[in-house]
């Protein structure tokens, strides 16, 4: 989430940051969408402008498209690093992101990777966020030829 380029990247696909995760703004659910693109985001974007309006600019390729979900894009991910920041100077931080990941992956569908990195930071998520699988053994994996990389191997 914290790369450099992720929030302007996605923007110009017309895909917005929320704390559900993405929302790609082409999709024909947001054709006559009237709300914002989030609606307790403050940034000029979600204050003066609907999910409809940015469909329809994001479909005829209009580049100020890509520009205002840029700006909610940027906007999202400074609200996030705040709260982040927050929770760590409360102390707070395991419970924050269990509230985050729950809301990120409602199914209960946390990619194996984040659960591992997680667990190494000493978070773990318990069974109404996630379901449980073993962590991956990669380096057992490898050893044995068994590991896939997702899309698999090239060549």
């Amino acid at each position: 989430m914290y790369d450099s380029v992720y929030p302007t990247r996605t923007a110009r696909f017309g895909v917005a940051l929320i704390d559900s995760g993405v929302l790609k703004l082409k999709n024909r659910a947001c054709a006559e969408d009237m709300r914002p693109i989030d609606d307790s985001c403050g940034c000029m974007t979600c204050k003066l402008y609907s999910r409809a309006y940015l469909h329809h600019l994001v479909q005829r390729g209009v580049p100020s498209a890509a520009i205002l979900v840029t700006y909610h894009n940027v906007a999202y991910t400074q609200g996030l690093t705040r709260r982040l920041r927050a929770a760590i100077k409360e102390q707070r931080l395991p419970d924050w992101v269990r509230s985050y990941i729950k809301g990120m992956f409602p199914h209960r569908d946390v990619p194996q990777w984040a659960v591992d990195a997680l667990d190494v930071a000493g978070i773990s998520l318990p069974d109404d966020i996630c379901d449980k699988r073993p962590a991956h053994d990669f380096d057992r994996e490898l050893r044995d030829g068994a590991y896939r990389p997702p899309g698999g191997l090239p060549g």
